[in-house]
C-alpha cells in the first residue's frame, strides 16, 4: 500500500526537492523557459508530495493583487494517474486562509478537469503562458 502524504513545506532541503521536481517537469519536459520558472518564491506557500518517502509532486500558493492564486502543481512523469495532483490542490486549499477569497488557476488544458472537481470554472480566453496553452480557472464553491 501506498502512502502518500502532502506537506507544507518547512525548510531549505523540502524546497529543493519541489524545486527539483518542477524543474523536471516544467523545464525539462514541457520546454518552460527557466528564468519564467523561478519568480515569487519567497512570498509564496510551498508543498511537497511524497510517496512511500520519495518526493514526487510539489505545488504553491500566493496572494495576488488579484487574490489568491494556486500554481506550479508538478508531479513527475513516473507518479501520474496516483490522484496526487488532486492531493496537492487539497492541501493547499485547506492551508488558503479561512477568510480567501478570489481564488484562481491558471490552468494547462489537461488539467482543467482535475480543478473542475474543486469548484474551479473557466473564465475569459485561452491563453499561452510559457509556450503552453492556458485558462483561468476562478474557484466557484
Amino acid at each position: 500500500m501506498e502512502a502518500l502524504l502532502v506537506n507544507k513545506i518547512k525548510n531549505k532541503e523540502e524546497l529543493e526537492k519541489a524545486f527539483a521536481i518542477r524543474k523536471k517537469v516544467f523545464v525539462e519536459e514541457q520546454n518552460c523557459p527557466p528564468e519564467l520558472e523561478w519568480e515569487h518564491e519567497e512570498e509564496s506557500i510551498h508543498f511537497l508530495a511524497e510517496i512511500n518517502g520519495e518526493a514526487c509532486g510539489a505545488c504553491r500558493w500566493r496572494k495576488t493583487d488579484e487574490g489568491y492564486k494556486l500554481e506550479r502543481f508538478a508531479v513527475l512523469k513516473e507518479f501520474r494517474g496516483k490522484r496526487i495532483g488532486q492531493a496537492l490542490v487539497a492541501a493547499a486549499l485547506a492551508d488558503l486562509p479561512e477568510n480567501a477569497h478570489y481564488i484562481y488557476v491558471h490552468s494547462q488544458l489537461d488539467a482543467m478537469r482535475m480543478y473542475s472537481r474543486f469548484g474551479f470554472m473557466a473564465e475569459g480566453e485561452q491563453f499561452e503562458e510559457a509556450g503552453i496553452q492556458h485558462f483561468k480557472m476562478v474557484k466557484k464553491s
